[in-house]
């Protein structure tokens, strides 16, 4: 039997949906009042279900919604370890729980969050033991995430039977910047992880402000811009590349937001999930537009998860266009979705046009 802990942040990934861009500190709160829902549970099951070596591995779990609750649902052979004092979790639960769950001898921590929850997690273990990073966050930029549950639940597998290891990057980023428009991120140290790269995201790397790169985010807007329709709703999503179509237009752009643009004009800004589908009951005819995230290729799951399930199905992935420019894909090998809808990401997967200049565009593969 190999020893695991198993750690789930019951609170991760709940500002995703309604705009706030992460739930550290008391901004969980807010998320409650916007009518957030849990993120972290379906993704700790998604992983669990899909473990090949279940009958292997004996858990030492965080108490109830921290881990227990879910490994109970399936039945797997589990330990709780430490306590829980009140209903709301915090870092400091995380931290001293992981460093029992340590001391109980895991030989690995799985564990379901984000970038904060890493922070943690690193703060517990170092490069000490290998950890498995299951994303459920709404900042998920480190590079020590699985590209999905289940691809983290191969990543178990592969520690089962013997794996080695890679060291990744923990990045983290200032929520209150971040809130403002400013993407100010920061390395705090490395862990380690299965040495399984095609189950690994890579970090995010840094948008490149030179000249070049420039001239060819707004070549690439350009042929956006030409293609607008009347009539027609836009939502634009987070990230340079996009803001560029709003510069053409002379219009102003949230920058690590997503805003609505109609007739040439910006008619909202900063929408969360419950914005976007009110729009939709005024604008039938609408579409999304995405860039990668430059390092790991993502379009949807990471920075934009305003753009959920529901509103990628309303829209219809045939009314999704992905822009970039030649540098940024050059860096990829395919593209990326993590919905948290499986069917959604199986109907978004395969060759997808992506706009990467003035009339020019490329053919990548989207998985």
């Amino acid at each position: 039997m190999r020893k695991i802990g198993f750690m789930v942040n019951p609170v991760a990934g709940m500002g995703g949906a309604v705009g706030l861009k992460g739930t550290d500190g008391e901004m969980y709160l807010k998320a409650l009042e916007l009518g957030a829902s849990p993120v972290s549970p379906g993704q700790a099951i998604e992983l669990l279900r899909n473990i090949r070596h279940k009958e292997e591995i004996y858990f030492l779990s965080a108490p109830g919604m921290m881990g227990e609750t879910w490994l109970n649902q399936l039945a797997l052979q589990y330990e709780v370890v430490g306590k829980i004092d009140g209903k709301m979790t915090t870092s400091q639960d995380t931290i001293r729980i992981g460093r029992e769950i340590l001391e109980k001898g895991a030989e690995m921590i799985i564990f379901v969050g984000g970038d904060g929850t890493a922070r943690d997690i690193y703060q517990v273990v170092g490069v000490d033991i290998p950890v498995i990073a299951v994303p459920a966050g709404v900042k998920i930029f480190s590079g020590i995430f699985a590209i999905s549950a289940r691809a983290a639940a191969s990543l178990v597998d592969e520690f089962v039977e013997g794996s080695g290891f890679t060291t990744e990057e923990i990045l983290d980023i200032d929520e209150a910047a971040y809130r403002n428009s400013q993407l100010q991120s920061q390395l705090f140290g490395y862990m380690m992880t299965p040495q399984a790269q095609a189950y690994i995201q890579h970090s995010k790397s840094p948008s490149d402000s030179s000249g070049s790169e420039l001239e060819d985010q707004l070549a690439s807007a350009e042929w956006v811009v030409e293609q607008i329709k009347p009539d027609t709703l836009y939502l634009l999503g987070p990230g340079t590349t996009i803001k560029a179509v709003t510069e053409i237009l002379e219009l102003p752009k949230t920058l690590l937001g997503i805003d609505a643009l109609y007739n040439g004009r910006i008619i909202q800004a900063d929408l969360n999930e419950n914005d976007i589908l009110a729009l939709f009951d005024k604008y039938p005819k609408r579409f999304l537009v995405v860039t990668p995230i430059g390092g790991n290729g993502f379009i949807f799951g990471r920075g934009n998860k305003q753009f959920t399930a529901q509103v990628i199905k309303q829209v219809g992935i045939k009314n999704v266009i992905v822009v970039s420019t030649p540098e940024k894909v050059s860096h990829l090998i395919q593209l990326r979705v993590d919905t948290h809808d499986e069917e959604l990401d199986k109907s978004l997967s395969g060759y997808r046009q992506i706009i990467i200049g003035y009339r020019e565009s490329r053919m990548m593969k989207v998985v």
